[in-house]
């Protein structure tokens, strides 16, 4: 699939997702959320990552809520050397925006935590296929922190989560695309193959 293809599925699937009322994004929270904790690797302990929701992308405040007292909480933070980095964050706790506008919690860069910190990071999607295959927003911010994973098996944990309408018959992965352990949505959990 060429740029040009990739980037007319990007806003075919964007419409998608922010096309699904209200009522049926508030359930699909709540099943997503029972899906995240279901992992057979869903950690009962240590620093978790979530998004902050923007463009219709599928909530998470319900998994957040109901994690293991054990689990912290953060949110991705973008990092000048194009690497995320995450913070803890409960809400009510203090936000910026960043330059897409996307809220990030107001924390000093050296208190931040690196991808390698992490346990389970759970990442939004534009699209996805049944394999496990992703298309996210083509920043390429996920793949780059997470670009350790190649070398070195999980934790981090990586879930993609996305609304089931975000299916897609097949994606091409690109050299670049680092793996995901799963994909949850409203209807399912795909646990693609490990790679020989």
């Amino acid at each position: 699939m060429d740029q040009d293809a990739r980037t007319a599925l990007r806003r075919s699937l964007r419409e998608r997702r922010r096309a699904i009322p209200a009522a049926a994004r508030l359930a699909a929270a709540e099943a997503l959320a029972a899906r995240l904790l279901a992992l057979p690797f869903a950690p009962q302990s240590g620093h978790v990552a979530g998004y902050w929701a923007m463009d219709g992308e599928i909530a998470l405040h319900v998994w957040q809520l109901r994690l293991p007292p054990g689990c912290v909480y953060c949110l991705p933070v973008l990092h000048a050397d194009g690497r995320l980095r995450f913070a803890p964050w409960r809400p009510g706790d203090p936000l910026v925006a960043n330059r897409h506008g996307i809220p990030e919690p107001d924390l000093a860069p050296e208190s931040l935590l690196r991808p390698e910190d992490m346990q389970l990071v759970v990442l939004p999607l534009v699209g996805f296929d049944a394999r496990g295959h992703r298309l996210g927003m083509g920043g390429g911010w996920y793949d780059r922190s997470f670009a350790f994973r190649r070398e070195r098996p999980a934790p981090p944990w990586l879930v993609g989560a996305a609304f089931a309408a975000q299916q897609v018959e097949a994606l091409a992965p690109r050299d670049w695309d680092v793996a995901l352990d799963a994909v949850c949505s409203e209807q399912d959990t795909l646990l693609p193959p490990i790679p020989a």
